[in-house]
């Protein structure tokens, strides 16, 4: 039949069947003629010529596998069938598409999370050419000095650029007395844009001289602070806006794509302007900057980083005393954007993926309960000439029914889990982590949902066959009943293989979601060194414009420390330069005045706080004295130590009274010890405590400060109150992050990380537990169903109801032992792997195992008890009937 034939039956189906049963029906009759014609009789030929063109039925599915419209109408009836099948086993069919449905969403969503994070290339020219350019300091990576900078760009020849930014925001507005608002930004090199490969959608770039320090001031805009905070209007080039108290020129606003998430994804952009009276730009040894480059044609990263490690290396010799010990740091740019989220995302990934995989597992033992109870039908329609083709096609398509049910499901119910896990995510750490932005239903997640569809409807489709055996004598003896008893023992054996996975799936998911339970615990009760209940915090950014001079900043600080001291309820106030529990940072580098010195770097951190800072946090005070009232800029400079700096500097020995400075040991830079405190956890909860130096704010006073205020009554409700008080001593101010301490701590990028793994892979366990408890009763209760003969012979024989349930748990018992054994060695497998997600808690922490595998266990032996206990109770004389 031509192929514009068969094209053309699509359109008269009806038709051409009927025609292909009136062409065998002539074929027969004239066969039946010919066989007359020489002399047999009339029932010799009508048989014979029925055995000559064979079943009707083989030959019609014989004809539709050659004709494009009854191929059509045969897979659209096996559809309709497949549905039916479905409707008729309601409990089966929402069973199986709920199970597979919550492995799907679960899946999708922690994959959508991994795209945005670690597949989805950054939205820069080339982005695998851009690298995150440092220095490297004994204690790891650290920011870069702007004259090594200088040295750095002029001697290296393996970038085609090499660009800076620094800086965490500016005050926006605040000109006239008008109010002030912190906002995220950077201050950057001229040719910062050029190097990343992104131009502005609107307006222009920096041009190469608008970082010099006679430029007039500049800046561009993110899209986001366009549409929010300037309407988007296109007028808003040209304009000028106050940012810090300097009038400042909007030239362009970038792309929509753009986000640039190492310093919390920026807002507003200015060039970095160098100018001579910069202490800190003009000084080797301060660090405060990050280099981004972009990689030459056909030079690898490897030997960038080995340029840069020469480079540094020459400075070393050249500048000993700045730059001893100081290497180079340079990695691909993606590596900074993750950070430690990479971690976590692979191994809740991981999680949703075990997850998934008892799904189908379960939905796989479903589909081989389903096809013991269809032997017979297809055993049935096999003898009445349905292909072996024709029945492989029914499973598919039924497969294919389920699994597009299920995904459509699992795919809706990954957009809400996508939606509600962004929801969860703090405003602030949400703002570092740029490229959640925009996540949904993308090509890439929709690819994965596709792929794991068309996985599971293989799956689904051939599972049938493992029990059938379509072809052979598999059929025929379907429509024995003699041969249920062996294919019963086939399926039992099966269905055991595929419930010890599932049960050493859920021991890892399970002994995982104890090991991270644990570790939030403990991180939860780290010593913080302080009492955070009770007190209440805010940011604080005086306009720099108004407050120049140290004196006027000193004066500011000291007036809105005792306003808010003298509000209700507050027993104590004080500022410090970084909050607690938000990371290290703001180092020092120390040298001991009357110790011998290598020139080694001595690492400290060090915080500028008010006299009352530490006793409003209640630290401890181990010696010495507290930073007073009188250690201002006219008194000697004095410090207060914690413990950790003074059993690393003075082990066994008093470290109050002794000095310390800069590296050069500069008059100006010399202070005494005067105090030494019990360790406050400066830095992430899940970060070890450094040697820190608390400096008096008098002292070294700055235009930022973050206040801590306890007071007697609920902390939540004196935040409104702060905000009305400095806000009435100077609208200018800026206040960002009005949080209690509290809720800090247990906000912070550590705490929150942990409580999510935690509480996720907690999820996944125990949605596995409750499937692999499941799937045991189900093969436990299947098996007792196909044995029901057998122990109606053994009890008539004379066996006791409690040997039998002895010996239905017994052989429970034997397949959860070797399900929760290969699951123990698989968990302690999983933990090593992931143990840098552990805080304080060993991979094969003995009591978390012993417990899951109680747990597990106890579980899955009250699911065996239900089949044993029917077991028992079956009558020997009916079940020998029933058979």
């Amino acid at each position: 039949m031509g192929m514009v034939q068969r094209v053309a039956n699509l359109g008269r189906r009806e038709v051409v069947a009927r025609e292909i049963d009136e062409e065998l029906q002539a074929h027969v009759e004239m066969r039946i003629e010919e066989n007359l014609a020489q002399g047999m009789t009339e029932r010799e030929a009508r048989r014979d010529a029925l055995v000559r063109f064979g079943n009707r039925a083989v030959t019609r599915e014989r004809v539709v596998g050659e004709d494009v419209a009854l191929m059509v109408e045969s897979i659209w009836a096996d559809v309709r069938y497949g549905v039916r099948q479905l409707m008729k086993n309601p409990g089966f069919a929402v069973t199986a598409v709920l199970v597979l449905a919550l492995g799907i969403g679960a899946s999708v969503a922690l994959f959508a999370f991994v795209d945005a994070a670690l597949i989805k290339p950054l939205p820069y020219a080339e982005p695998n050419r851009l690298l995150d350019v440092t220095e490297m300091a004994p204690f790891g990576r650290a920011n870069l000095s702007y004259q090594d900078y200088l040295d750095w760009k002029r001697m290296q020849q393996s970038l085609s650029s090499l660009s800076i930014y620094g800086g965490t925001g500016f005050l926006l507005g605040g000109a006239d007395g008008s109010s002030a608002e912190p906002v995220p930004g950077l201050k950057v090199s001229a040719d910062f844009f050029g190097t990343l490969g992104v131009k502005p959608a609107l307006g222009r770039d920096f041009y190469a001289t608008e970082d010099q320090p006679q430029a007039a001031a500049t800046v561009i805009l993110s899209h986001g602070a366009w549409l929010q905070r300037f309407g988007g209007r296109r007028d808003v080039i040209g304009q000028t806006i106050n940012l810090s108290g300097v009038p400042t020129t909007v030239v362009g606003v970038l792309p929509e794509s753009f986000q640039f998430a190492p310093r919390g994804n920026g807002e507003f952009f200015t060039p970095e302007q160098v100018k001579p009276d910069m202490e800190c730009e003009m000084r080797r040894s301060c660090h405060n900057l990050v280099g981004v480059g972009r990689l030459k044609d056909g030079v690898t990263v490897e030997q960038a980083r080995s340029e840069f490690e020469r480079i540094a290396a020459n400075l070393e010799r050249q500048y000993p005393d700045s730059n001893r010990q100081q290497g180079a740091s340079v990695v691909p740019l993606t590596t900074v954007f993750t950070g430690d989220v990479k971690g976590i995302l692979l191994a809740l990934l991981a999680g949703a993926g075990l997850l998934l995989v008892i799904a189908c597992v379960n939905v796989s033992s479903l589909l081989l309960v389903r096809s013991e109870n269809r032997r017979r039908e297809f055993a049935l329609r096999g003898a009445l000439g349905a292909s072996r083709a024709r029945l492989l096609r029914q499973f598919v398509t039924e497969g294919v029914l389920l699994v597009v049910a299920s995904g459509l499901l699992g795919v809706l119910t990954a957009f809400f889990v996508m939606r509600t896990l962004l929801g969860l995510i703090p405003v602030d750490m949400l703002r570092g982590m740029p490229y959640l932005q925009g996540i949904g239903l993308n090509g890439h997640v929709l690819a994965f949902a596709t792929m794991i569809c068309v996985v599971a409807a293989t799956l689904f489709s051939l599972t049938p066959l493992v029990r059938l055996r379509i072809g052979g004598g598999g059929l025929a003896s379907g429509m024995s009943d003699g041969s249920k008893g062996s294919s019963g023992t086939l399926w039992r054996r099966f269905g055991a293989n595929l419930v010890a996975l599932e049960l050493a799936i859920a021991m890892v998911l399970l002994v995982s979601a104890g090991l991270l339970g644990k570790s939030f615990y403990k991180l939860l009760h780290v010593n913080l060194g302080f009492v955070p209940e009770h007190v209440a915090t805010l940011n604080l950014t005086l306009p720099p414009k108004t407050y120049v001079k140290e004196d006027q900043q000193r004066a500011a600080a000291r007036e809105i420390l005792s306003r808010v001291g003298r509000l209700p309820g507050v027993t104590g106030v004080g500022s410090t330069s970084l909050m607690v529990v938000t990371g290290n940072g703001n180092t020092d580098w120390i040298r001991f005045v009357g110790r011998p010195w290598d020139g080694t770097h001595i690492e400290v951190n060090e915080r500028e706080v008010s006299p009352g800072y530490l006793p409003a946090l209640e630290a401890t005070l181990l010696s010495g004295r507290q930073i007073g009232d009188a250690d201002d800029g006219e008194k000697p400079r004095v410090a207060i130590v914690n413990e950790a700096f003074a059993k690393r500097y003075f082990p066994g020995a008093n470290a109050l009274g002794a000095r310390f400075g800069d590296t050069d040991l500069k008059p100006s830079s010399l202070k005494e010890i005067v105090g030494v405190v019990a360790d406050v956890h400066e830095a992430g909860l899940d970060t070890e405590t450094w040697p820190t130096v608390y400096y008096p704010y008098a002292q070294t006073p700055d235009s930022s400060m973050s206040l801590a205020v306890r007071t007697s009554g609920d902390e939540a409700q004196l935040l409104p109150t702060l905000v009305t008080t400095i806000h009435g001593f100077d609208p200018g101010i800026g206040m960002s992050e009005e949080e209690t301490l509290p809720a800090v701590v247990s906000g912070s990028q550590a705490a929150y990380l942990h409580r999510s793994a935690a509480w996720l892979v907690g999820g996944f366990a125990v949605l596995a537990l409750v499937l692999s408890v499941i799937g045991l009763y189900g093969v436990i209760a299947y098996s007792v169903s196909q044995r029901t003969r057998e122990i109606g012979v053994r009890m008539a024989l004379g066996a006791e109801r409690a040997s039998v349930s002895r010996l239905i748990l017994g052989e429970a018992a034997r397949l959860i032992g070797f399900g929760v054994a290969a699951g123990v060695v698989c968990s302690i497998g999983a933990a090593v792997l992931g143990k840098k997600l552990l805080f304080g808690t060993a991979a094969w922490d003995v009591s978390t195992l012993v417990t899951v595998a109680v747990v597990l266990g106890g579980s899955a032996l009250m699911a065996s008890w239900l089949p044993a206990r029917r077991a028992a109770s079956v009558n020997p004389m009916e079940a020998l009937r029933a058979e």
